[in-house]
């Protein structure tokens, strides 16, 4: 009996080894280095996407910062199938798929820091072109005073999240902030006495205290789905990740109504056109006045390095648009808005 079970350990260690070498030798690939390299590059500049992107002879990749696109690398197009093989294996897609378009998403740990990375997969003349979206967890869950706003706006954020039921919705182009906006609200709100689900595709950050769902369009788990099963789970909050069809917008009214608070995004240019976006969506307009309790458009302003920038003389155009003359160009300043009034009558 003894010598059958250290047969079977040393089959087991065998086999350990053999995994173990395996492992190695795929992490010493140079494409799983390649990969690797460039999400870990793109971290440390700051990036928010990764655009690999295939031409008719070259591989390019450019990096999103500050809002900007800047090309770091080229590489040969034959790199591009193992490269592209490499993103699907790890963001979970099907690597032999290659006329359709695919999202997946990848965990990455760059620093000691776990980032999030949010794949999107589309066929293009010259091959796939790959954009990975990278979003930092711990950057979601900041305090609410480092969103950037004002003391006044602040008062108003606090008086709207105040209200025990309604809808606030956050609104901006993708990439503006909005889902740090909604972590840091939801931060403020999670206290032992009320009970907080959200719905998410994908679930970005992980918060204790708080009942994430993973949207799944494969078992049929939509925004509109989810939400039905929520409010039988006796929510004070609820936390949309997106509302995107009228179905979704439907729901998520009728819960702020019946005394749910919910915040979710939208994406819309400005906070006024929420409201017609809404109604375009086929929500009645009295419903709308009933259950919106705040709309928040927002926007990254680019800013300049603390270590970099330097102080400049503003020219006479500059100081005209921010209505800040100097006296030695206060005729030159008044000359110029006079020709203004006579031109355009402002």
């Amino acid at each position: 009996m003894n010598e059958i079970v250290q047969y079977a350990k040393e089959k087991e260690e065998q086999l350990l080894e053999q995994d173990t070498s395996y492992e190695d030798d795929i992490n010493n690939s140079p494409i799983v280095k390649l990969v690797k390299t460039l999400i870990e590059q793109a971290v440390r500049q700051r990036s928010s996407d990764i655009h690999v992107e295939p031409m008719e002879h070259q591989i390019r990749v450019r990096y999103r910062i500050d809002g900007a696109l800047y090309e770091k690398s080229t590489y040969s197009i034959h790199l591009l199938p193992a490269i592209v093989a490499r993103i699907k294996i790890i963001g979970g897609m099907d690597i032999s798929e290659k006329r359709k378009p695919q999202d997946g998403r990848i965990t990455q740990v760059v620093d000691r820091q776990e980032f999030d990375v949010r794949v999107s997969v589309l066929p293009t003349v010259f091959g796939e072109k790959v954009v990975m979206r990278l979003t930092s967890k711990a950057v979601l869950t900041k305090e609410k005073s480092k969103l950037g706003l004002s003391h006044e706006e602040l008062l108003k954020f606090d008086h709207i999240l105040e209200n025990p039921h309604g809808i606030l919705l956050v609104t901006g182009p993708t990439g503006s902030g909005k889902s740090t906006t909604l972590y840091t609200a939801l931060s403020e709100l999670n206290k032992e006495d009320v009970n907080i689900i959200t719905v998410e595709d994908p679930v970005e950050a992980n918060v204790d205290g708080i009942n994430q769902v993973q949207v799944n369009s494969k078992a049929d788990l939509t925004f509109a789905t989810a939400l039905r099963s929520i409010l039988r789970q006796d929510p004070d909050i609820i936390m949309i990740g997106e509302i995107r069809d009228s179905e979704t917008a439907t729901i998520a009214v009728q819960a702020s109504i019946t005394g749910h608070l919910v915040v979710s995004t939208l994406h819309t240019n400005s906070a006024a056109s929420t409201i017609t976006r809404l109604e375009d969506m086929g929500i009645e307009s009295y419903l709308l006045a009933d259950s919106i309790i705040g709309v928040i458009a927002q926007r990254l302003v680019r800013r300049l390095c603390p270590h970099c920038k330097k102080k400049r003389e503003a020219e006479l155009e500059e100081k005209i648009l921010l209505q800040i003359p100097e006296s030695q160009d206060l005729i030159i300043y008044e000359a110029v808005v006079a020709q203004n009034v006579m031109k355009w009558g402002v």
